[in-house]
């Protein structure tokens, strides 16, 4: 009998800073992830709802344009309630009662094996 294989998670990266961003997408693929990118909240969302099977988004809470990463966040939990949601910044972590449900909060600068970790515990 053939074993299943498990889908590798599939990763919503969103990172305003260029070389921040190729570094965690280039770990997470090393990691086994499946990896889309974004630069922006809004590309993000666009992403977000072209890409089926999306099992974490991992988001910069502090970038330019219309909406944040916490804005984000709170549209994707409202979307999909079962997406791991994990916020990143390196100006102070935001109230839990801020984020959505179960969201969870890495401060800059983490480590690239934790956060990969972290997504396939989920």
């Amino acid at each position: 009998m053939l074993a299943l294989r498990k889908r590798p998670p599939r990763v919503l990266v969103v990172e305003d800073e260029n070389l921040v961003r190729i570094c965690v997408v280039d770990q997470l693929q090393e990691a086994g992830c499946d990896v889309i990118e974004a630069a922006d909240a809004v590309e993000a969302f666009r992403e977000f709802e072209a890409h089926d099977g999306i099992t974490t988004v991992f988001t910069d809470i502090t970038m330019p344009g219309p909406f944040d990463g916490l804005s984000l966040s709170h549209k994707i939990f409202q979307l999909r309630r079962s997406v791991q949601l994990i916020l990143t910044s390196g100006g102070g972590s935001p109230l839990s009662r801020e984020m959505p449900a179960g969201a969870r909060f890495l401060p800059k600068p983490y480590d690239c094996t934790s956060l990969a970790a972290l997504i396939m515990a989920h």
